[in-house]
């Protein structure tokens, strides 16, 4: 198919319009016309640009791309590095970041609330498709512990667990996955009584602490692994292209 169709086919998907973001989202470097092959994975280092050299993808379709708010814009160094891997091998960069964890089916907080089996209700900072902040209760009750034991089984990776020091039962939970651990505070305001993001901050153990509320450091990386390949899967049944994701392992 067509390049810009199918960034079109994104572009509209996501609703990029909607969202005032701190990057550049769609296309951000242009290679080839014709696109058969669509290689995923979180964010556009070296190393996954190498796997896509290497399977010789057209199209690069990442969360965490490039020309970030404040970054230095001169093209140096890393940076030359990896655009001149994709420019010399004619590999489209697409990049969606706050578009592709909104996403209401095909987002980053909607597959990680899928593969949790949490029940969604809702958002509490905008229409569901548009907040970030979601808001949800897992099949059964569970205290704090369990949580963490079951987050840990079902992204491969133990979550940090800051635990609420008023203890007690798990019906309410609110989730946004990635560097969103200071929306602590609205997730308490909203009710719940247990917080999932990706990272965690020096403040975060405090403000959990003293407002009463459970805190999951689930990883930036591993909650974040699964919009991106929600969004390949997409664009491989829509327009019949091949599409491969490559986890780049992350610890953080």
């Amino acid at each position: 198919m067509n390049r810009d169709e199918l960034v079109a086919a994104c572009d509209r998907e996501l609703a990029v319009q909607r969202f005032k973001d701190y990057t550049l989202n769609g296309l951000q470097v242009e290679g080839r016309d014709r696109v058969v092959r669509v290689m995923t994975g979180v964010t556009a280092c070296q190393a996954l640009i190498d796997e896509a050299v290497a399977w010789r993808a057209d199209v690069l379709l990442v969360h965490h791309g490039y020309f970030w708010k404040n970054e230095p814009v001169a093209i140096t160094g890393m940076k030359r590095q990896r655009i001149e891997s994709l420019l010399r091998h004619d590999i489209n960069l697409l990049a969606y970041h706050l578009p592709l964890d909104a996403h209401p089916t095909l987002g980053n907080n909607a597959e990680l609330a899928r593969r949790l089996g949490f029940r969604v209700d809702g958002c509490a900072d905008g229409e569901l498709g548009e907040g970030l902040l979601w808001l949800g209760s897992p099949a059964n009750p569970l205290d704090a512990a369990a949580l963490a034991t079951h987050v840990g089984e079902c992204l491969a990776r133990q979550p940090l667990l800051i635990e609420s020091p008023h203890g007690g039962e798990i019906r309410r939970v609110a989730w946004c996955t990635g560097g969103a651990q200071d929306m602590i505070s609205a997730a308490r305001e909203a009710g719940a009584d247990a917080f999932i993001s990706g990272e965690i901050s020096e403040r975060t153990t405090h403000l959990a602490r003293e407002q009463g509320i459970h805190y999951l450091a689930a990883g930036h990386h591993a909650t974040e692994r699964y919009g991106v390949q929600a969004l390949g899967e997409w664009l491989a049944k829509r327009f019949s292209i091949e599409h491969r994701f490559v986890d780049i392992d992350n610890p953080a």
